[in-house]
């Protein structure tokens, strides 16, 4: 620790702390030798991890103990209070274990880190136990390297998977942490090294394109004319941004945002210019919106709602989101739409013109579905929002063919319907169960959908799934960005939305999921 960076909160768990002002169930921040580390005690035992989440730096104190598992306050990745191994997306690497003692009733935490690793957790979570199960040598083939691809191939290298794990990708670039995109990354907070995400373990990468599922003869055919065979294939294909066919965006100053190429090209443009419209107020048209603001650009956002968001977090929320972006001198253009760019000028259809120097499309994505539809695979329509139809278990009518991520439309068992979500979070979990599937894991996907999007120095965080919002209930001040929100949608569908109050958007995900603290 430098002189300038601030000591981590809480006691010195090197002295001890009383065993009694640590209840069953609880988590207390504190420090050994400088460095954050939190105390937890679960069945009567004490354990000591290292004190931010290996995602993003959180602190894990802020956090909850639930059902065996160390929550992160910030994008509720999940640990086993047990092992520290990093159970659930978005963390992958494990926290660092401290010794504890228990002596005339204290308990202490040791001053140095053990150099021992994690040992293996419960049977429902732990690497080794399922590695043992995976004694099979079947072929497993994943198609993209996304968040879904990448957490599927990633757990199976790390719990030493049996059988052969082939990754194909298109993207030119190894796998990324995408959310930094529109964020961390686009704003120069983040370099391009640290976007990328760790090597997985054992696997066989192919770059390229796959062209051709072979279903009777189990391979994938690429672009290339190559073959590759499979046991298990899973399509973790992802989406691909709407393009608009209106006059002028297919310009080279039209850009979208999904690749860390696409960030490049839109960090590259931000250089030498002034002024940039966003086409769309959606969550990563916003993020790239306030973004560029904090790159000194003059942002304009055009519309086509009267409200940023409101189909998704509703209108208080959606004027808040709005206000925020005012606030930092953005321009909103609502209830608008655009007519043509002549790559100077937008006209919207009003009549009016803005200049710009480049565009940036944030008007949502389709699901990459081609490929398993010219394989036979069922797909719902674009009607009813598209995706590679699954059962409970991400598995499609073809046995040993599954599809995760955002073309999977699955059985949602909190909200009971189909459903397609595009999170990163979700995609990784979606992964992570197909995962442990392979290796002998029973039971159906259970996760809840979540995601976060941050905004300048406002973040949400949405919990559950609602697809048509008929009812809220508002707790705390959404004019004073301290508030949680629970949504009605139709039948059973709920979702939770939180603002400066992490907390409690981890409660209700435990809650909702089943298991309670």
């Amino acid at each position: 620790m430098t002189e300038k960076e601030p000591a981590p909160p809480g006691p010195d768990l090197a002295r001890g702390v009383a065993v009694d002002d640590l209840a069953e169930g609880q988590l207390l921040a504190g420090a050994v030798a400088g460095q954050a580390v939190v105390l937890a005690r679960q069945d009567g035992e004490f354990c000591a991890w290292s004190g931010t989440c290996t995602h993003m730096g959180a602190p894990l104190g802020e956090g909850l103990l639930v059902d065996g598992q160390i929550r992160c306050p910030w994008h509720h990745a999940r640990f086993s209070a047990t092992t520290g191994e990093a159970v659930g997306a978005p963390a992958f690497q494990p926290l660092t274990r401290y010794v504890t003692s228990v002596r005339d009733g204290r308990v202490f935490v040791a001053a140095a880190p053990a150099a021992s690793a994690p040992v293996p957790a419960t049977p429902d979570h732990s690497l080794d136990t399922l590695a043992t199960r995976a004694a099979g040598t079947a072929r497993v083939v994943i198609i993209g390297a996304g968040a879904g691809g990448y957490a599927c191939a990633e757990l199976l290298g790390r719990a030493g998977y049996a059988g052969s794990v082939t990754v194909i990708s298109d993207d030119p670039d190894p796998p990324y942490d995408r959310t930094v995109c529109s964020k961390q990354y686009l704003l120069g907070m983040t370099s391009r090294e640290e976007s990328l995400m760790s090597p997985v373990l054992g696997a066989e990468r192919h770059a390229g394109r796959a062209v051709a599922i072979e279903v009777a003869e189990r391979c994938v055919r690429l672009e290339n004319g190559g073959r590759v065979p499979f046991d298990v294939l899973v399509l973790a294909t992802g989406a691909t941004p709407l393009r608009p066919d209106l006059p002028g965006f297919d310009l080279p100053n039209v850009y979208v945002l999904r690749t860390l190429q696409d960030a490049d090209a839109l960090i590259a443009a931000a250089g030498a210019a002034r002024r940039v419209a966003i086409i769309g107020a959606s969550f990563i048209g916003l993020e790239a919106a306030a973004s560029l603001k904090q790159r000194k650009l003059d942002v304009h956002v055009i519309a086509p709602d009267d409200v940023p968001l409101k189909k998704v977090v509703g209108v208080e929320v959606g004027r808040m989101i709005r206000m925020v972006h005012e606030e930092r001198g953005a321009v909103f253009h609502l209830g608008r739409r655009v007519k043509g760019f002549d790559g100077e000028r937008l006209t919207l259809d009003d009549d009016s013109t803005l200049d710009v120097d480049f565009v940036v499309l944030g008007v949502g994505v389709r699901p990459r579905t081609e490929l398993a539809a010219a394989a036979g695979i069922e797909c719902a329509p674009e009607s009813q929002g598209g995706g590679v139809v699954v059962d409970g278990k991400l598995q499609t009518a073809i046995p040993g063919i599954y599809a995760i991520g955002d073309i999977a439309r699955y059985p949602d068992v909190h909200g009971g319907r189909s459903i397609r979500v595009e999170h990163w979070v979700h995609a990784q979990r979606q992964g992570q169960y197909v995962a442990r599937a392979l290796m002998g894991h029973r039971g159906h996907y259970w996760d809840l959908p979540f995601f976060w999007s941050a905004h300048f120095d406002t973040g949400l965080v949405y919990v559950g799934h609602v697809g048509s919002i008929v009812g809220t209930r508002v707790e705390g001040a959404i004019e004073g960005r301290t508030f949680a929100i629970g949504y009605l949608g139709e039948g059973d569908e709920r979702a939770f939305v939180t603002c400066g109050r992490e907390l409690p958007a981890l409660t209700v995900e435990a809650e909702w999921e089943g298991v309670r603290p």
